[in-house]
């Protein structure tokens, strides 16, 4: 999958536009991700990416980085052996492109805030 483009509240991957968050798996899109606490990220937002482990979570946290993600958070994935990365939606967005059909990537990404 790739993501063409991404501006506040709007991403469009493979072609298709989406305007609600969105975790992308390889094949699919899933836009109706949401989190127990809006703008802060728990591992419990993330059993479902969690339990397909990837190689690699670049997870966004919006445009202008907004939703926090605790260190805890970050500390528990690396500790599944899964790499994770966390920038503003879009540098995220960028990097999930350039790793994205060379390793097994998902992306989590809050396109908003």
């Amino acid at each position: 999958m790739k993501i063409d483009s991404y501006s506040f509240g709007r991403i469009v991957i493979d072609g298709k536009t989406f305007t609600s968050d969105v975790i992308i798996y390889p094949g699919r899109v899933d836009a109706s991700w949401w989190r127990k606490e809006g703008h802060l990220l728990q591992l419990a937002d993330l059993s479902e990416p969690l339990q397909a482990k990837p190689h690699v979570l670049v997870i966004g946290t919006g445009y202008a980085g907004v939703m926090r993600v605790p260190r805890e958070t970050i500390d528990r994935i690396a500790g599944l052996g899964i790499e994770v990365t966390v920038e503003r939606t879009s540098k995220a967005v960028g990097l999930y492109n350039e790793l994205e059909g060379r390793r097994t990537v998902i992306a989590a990404l809050h396109i908003t805030c």
